[in-house]
């Protein structure tokens, strides 16, 4: 079994969910005593957070392709990034370390073409929702992807940082997803991508008309595959 490199702390509680699916996805491949072989490496995310709000990502880049440094030294024999917003700077990551470093979106999606959907509607902080690293991303692999108009992408990017982020989870919040999401279902997408890492910890396929692509766990058991696989 190969080493899986987390680098995570971004925020916390959506790594301590990496930590749970990776263990619990490899117990569930080999069974027994089985866990998954993997270094954490945990950011403090009060840094990592200044930095995305004043646009200094190159900084960014620096901090966290240190930490994959680390990680390599470590033993790791792959990378997750853990946290959608920060592959804006998956490549600067990459640059940093000789292991690979496994894209999040491609993983997504991955998993939202085998399901067939093509036209999906994408939840996550204002970055991700906004920016082309994530979104283009998923249109190199033949997706259209939708995303909530601007005020309901300004609420969804508050319950993240005011909420999520703290391991705080609101039904009123809950509520609020489960609107944005119905309207994509009116403007005919297919799916939904929850794009951010502690997104699936509010919602899960119960609070969805459509199918639901949880981007964590679809990331964690890209990773254990590869683990797997490799060691064979």
């Amino acid at each position: 079994m190969r080493t899986i490199g987390l680098l995570g702390g971004m925020s916390w509680v959506s790594s301590a969910e990496y930590y749970r699916l990776a263990n619990e996805l490899v117990r569930r491949e080999l069974g027994g005593f089985h866990s998954a072989r993997c270094v954490l490496y945990s950011v403090d995310f009060a840094d990592v957070e200044r930095l995305q709000a004043e646009g200094r990502w190159a900084e960014a880049g620096t901090l966290l392709g240190d930490a994959a440094r680390s990680l390599e030294a470590a033993g790791a024999d792959l990378i997750l990034l853990c946290t959608n917003t920060m592959h804006e700077i998956a490549d600067r990551i990459q640059a940093a370390v000789r292991i690979p470093l496994l894209h999040l979106a491609d993983a997504t999606a991955r998993a939202v073409t085998a399901a067939g959907v093509r036209r999906v509607g994408l939840l996550g902080t204002a970055y991700t929702m906004e920016r082309d690293y994530y979104r283009g991303r998923l249109e190199s692999h033949g997706l259209d992807v939708l995303v909530p108009d601007a005020a309901d992408r300004a609420a969804v990017h508050r319950v993240i940082y005011d909420e999520l982020v703290k391991g705080e989870i609101s039904g009123a919040s809950r509520r609020l997803y489960r609107e944005v999401i119905a309207r994509f279902a009116d403007a005919g997408a297919e799916g939904v991508i929850l794009g951010c890492t502690e997104i699936e910890l509010l919602v899960t396929q119960d609070d969805s008309p459509l199918p639901v692509f949880p981007t964590t766990r679809l990331h964690v058991e890209a990773a254990v595959a590869d683990a797997l696989e490799r060691a064979t």
